[in-house]
């Protein structure tokens, strides 16, 4: 059983859906040459694609071309459906930082012959994850830089200020689709500076007033 834990609560929670946001930054979507999308691109990941902090990632050997994605992710600590956007912040419980990880060449064959492409997302090992702050302890989700680097190197640095779709909008449109329980987790999008990680690789992501995630590569 995989659970996310909020610093400083006792509780824990047992982690249920991954719902993961694609294309949710303009400059991300240019340098993958996609399409920006009216409403939220929605894909999952199994609870059991979770590892914490100082685990090690595994690429499966059916890919030779696994990218790093860091993103926001929202731990949702009151459950509901049809959520109104003015409310939906009240349904955290708290965020976190996590690594989506994306088996590219997998997920261009899978899209090339028009089949879902879950193999590419929710492999194990997939879903790196730190520990949750409390939702009240961040002041303005939508103001937080969020970098990752590779054995040292910058790679990605952005703001959630650039989400097309801001997190009250995901969250009310995710909650008219799915009812949210808590425990679900959903990972905003990633800006962009993704890129290929490879064997021996030491990879972290940080967000502001969030946390710090450090994995590596086996």
């Amino acid at each position: 059983m995989k659970t996310a834990r909020v610093k400083g609560e006792a509780k824990e929670y047992r982690i249920g859906k991954i719902l993961c946001i694609g294309r949710n930054y303009a400059d991300h979507i240019k340098e993958l040459g996609n399409e920006t999308p009216e409403r939220p691109v929605i894909f999952m990941k199994p609870a059991s694609s979770v590892i914490g902090e100082g685990e090690e990632i595994v690429i499966p050997p059916y890919s030779s071309d696994c990218h790093h994605e860091a993103e926001l992710a929202l731990l949702i600590g009151t459950g509901g459906s049809d959520i109104p956007p003015a409310e939906a912040l009240g349904h955290l419980a708290g965020y976190g930082v996590a690594i989506d990880l994306t088996l590219r060449d997998v997920q261009a064959e899978q899209k090339k012959k028009g089949l879902p492409w879950e193999i590419a997302k929710g492999f194990d090992t997939a879903c790196p994850l730190s520990d949750f702050v409390p939702a009240g302890a961040v002041a303005d989700p939508q103001a937080l830089t969020i970098t990752l680097s590779v054995n040292g190197v910058k790679r990605q640095d952005g703001s959630t200020g650039l989400m097309i779709h801001r997190i009250p909008e995901l969250i009310s449109y995710l909650s008219s689709i799915f009812t949210l329980e808590p425990g679900d987790l959903v990972l905003t999008g990633t800006p962009a500076g993704v890129g290929p990680i490879k064997s021996g690789d030491s990879v972290v992501a940080e967000i502001t007033q969030v946390g710090r995630l450090q994995v590596s590569v086996k």
